[in-house]
């Protein structure tokens, strides 16, 4: 059977703003007369969307329903006369974007709908969002933070854009969302601007000082960027001292190369693609690593995939059996893998088996797509406008349905502050070199699951509330596994061990209706009814007017009628 593979940034290069090229050309020229659409002409693309999602693409419909995402279209059709071109071009990306798979994405680069840009990069730290780099003329604000978009707070900003974004988690917004706060069409479309201008009043935080600066838009253009961080020159400049380069950035002409860090006996790789790099083919660059390892003093192999945007997942294998193989390094404590909020498409393919199959320890922050999620995207074009929509055909499961999430999570979790990256600091690098925990827990829930099945149920809690407590554990929803762990005992009419494992939640949570609303379910199905109608009375205690507390009304109304 032919492969399908992912070519780099499928939907990032192709269907969204800016590649990460670094070089700024302009976008390209539609050949549609923008001056020539009609309102019906946006509404007949519109209609041809929807007819070809419902007829071709309907088991995209995972995190919206055919019925939201029809009244969603409906709502923009009637609408569609009393907009500009630039709010029905953001009509249709709210709905693209609705889907959330990152692959699923709408082009406005080669849409006949004129937008433009103001140059500046701005990056969400740990410590909040700044502008890594800028244009020359707007030196005055590189290194600021970011606290409000014309006059509105950055988080209600950031809010307001993300309907726009076919983002699948928080990472991928984190990654790719702060664009649209450069595009004065995406503001005055999401209700930041009052009124379209061609220009974008920031307000700026530095040296203490808080300022505005008004920062004109120009022609959208790509950033002369590398994997999200500006590349000084003549015209840009970075807030990065430019006198050492952390590992993580050097040689970014290169998809991947490799070192001996002699202080620490550690073999560190930084692999940017899941392609081959032109000058060595990843089965040779690995067979290279290995050997390497074999032959020298090494302890411990750090894997960078922190920048990993994707490519041919077929070029996995290599790498995933070069682990399995290699006895030396494929044990707790000796393996680490760097992910990130770039981290995605064929690359979350490399982290899932890599998950599945070695002794890896996860370090850094969550990746930025699912775990099994729709990748390889068609593109089609819409008659009227021109207009290219990507659309994920392929399902890819690395792993079981009950161990889908909405990102694979670190089991060290690190971050990277404004100072770290401005002074070439890499925590992220350093937690890897710096860990010593022989007794390291590389699966956090099979750790409580052996301990709930060896029977030592006083361990159970104590380790669950030591791991939900520890920050390094704090990208893992504990809540919601342990729930799920919860309905799988459940469902197998282990009544007993889902009331204990559901007790556990709500100790472990005690504000989570959730957590209360499924210990009362599983206390009515144990026929304990009156702590069933106590426990989702404390769930509609904790949410009176949400979809839990609506839940639980619904089921106390149903216990009333049997009784």
């Amino acid at each position: 059977m032919k492969k399908i593979f992912l070519i780099l940034f499928s939907s990032i290069i192709i269907g969204s703003l800016y590649s990460q090229d670094g070089h700024p050309v302009t976008p390209a020229v539609s050949k549609i007369d923008i001056e020539k659409l009609t309102a019906a002409d946006w509404q007949a693309d519109l209609h041809f969307l929807q007819h070809i999602v419902h007829k071709e693409y309907s088991f995209l419909f995972k995190k919206i329903t055919p019925a939201a995402f029809d009244a969603e279209v409906e709502k923009l059709y009637k609408n569609i006369p009393l907009l500009q071109q630039h709010e029905v071009l953001a009509g249709f990306a709210r709905i693209v974007s609705s889907f959330k798979y990152g692959h699923t994405d709408i082009s406005w680069r080669e849409s006949p709908v004129k937008y433009h840009v103001t140059p500046v990069n701005f990056y969400w730290f740990s410590d909040g969002v700044y502008a890594e780099g800028v244009d020359k003329n707007y030196a005055n604000v590189a290194g600021a933070k970011l606290l409000k978009v014309e006059g509105m707070p950055v988080a209600d900003v950031l809010t307001a854009l993300k309907p726009l974004i076919p983002a699948e988690n928080e990472q991928y917004f984190k990654a790719y969302g702060l664009d649209y706060l450069l595009i004065p069409e995406a503001l005055h479309a999401q209700k930041v601007c009052k009124e379209l201008k061609q220009s974008v009043t920031y307000t700026f935080e530095k040296d203490g000082k808080v300022f505005d600066q008004i920062i004109l838009a120009r022609d959208a253009f790509r950033l002369p960027r590398n994997y999200g961080f500006i590349i000084p020159g003549t015209d840009w400049i970075t807030v990065r001292e430019q006198s050492v380069t952390p590992h993580y950035l050097k040689n970014l002409d290169r998809i991947y190369y490799f070192e001996y860090l002699s202080a620490s006996k550690t073999v560190y790789v930084r692999h940017s693609q899941i392609l081959d790099d032109k000058e060595e083919a990843i089965p040779a660059f690995y067979k290279k690593v290995f050997e390497f390892i074999d032959k020298n003093d090494v302890d411990k192999l750090v894997l960078d995939v922190r920048l990993n945007g994707g490519g041919n997942n077929y070029k996995n294998k290599p790498i995933v059996t070069g682990i399995i193989e290699n006895k030396k390094i494929n044990k707790p404590g000796k393996l680490f893998v760097i992910i990130g909020r770039r981290t995605f498409s064929a690359c979350q393919n490399l982290v899932n088996e890599l998950s599945n199959y070695t002794n890896a320890l996860f370090v850094g922050e969550p990746t930025a797509e699912n775990i099994n999620f729709y990748g390889d995207n068609r593109r089609i074009e819409l008659p009227k406008t021109g207009i290219p929509v990507f659309l994920s055909f392929a399902w890819w499961q690395d792993k079981p349905q009950w161990e889908n999430a909405d990102w694979l999570a670190p089991q060290l979790a690190v971050d990277m502050s404004f100072e770290d990256y401005k002074t070439n600091k890499d925590p992220v690098l350093e937690a890897c070199l710096e860990f010593s925990d022989n007794n390291v827990v590389l699966d956090p829930m099979a750790h409580l699951r052996d301990l709930f099945l060896a029977g030592k149920y006083n361990e159970v809690e104590a380790a669950a509330k030591n791991m939900v407590d520890n920050p390094k554990f704090r990208y893992i929803n504990f809540e919601s596994k342990i729930n799920e762990a919860g309905y799988n005992l459940l469902n197998q009419q282990q009544t007993e061990g889902a009331l204990f494992i559901f007790q556990l939640n709500t100790r472990l949570f005690p504000k989570s209706a959730n957590a209360w609303d499924s210990l009362a379910e599983a206390n009515w199905k144990a026929k304990k009814t009156d702590k069933a109608i106590e426990y989702y009375n404390k769930a509609i205690e904790l949410d009176p007017y949400g979809v839990t507390g609506e839940n639980a009304r619904k089921m106390l109304k149903q216990i009333q009628s049997e009784k």
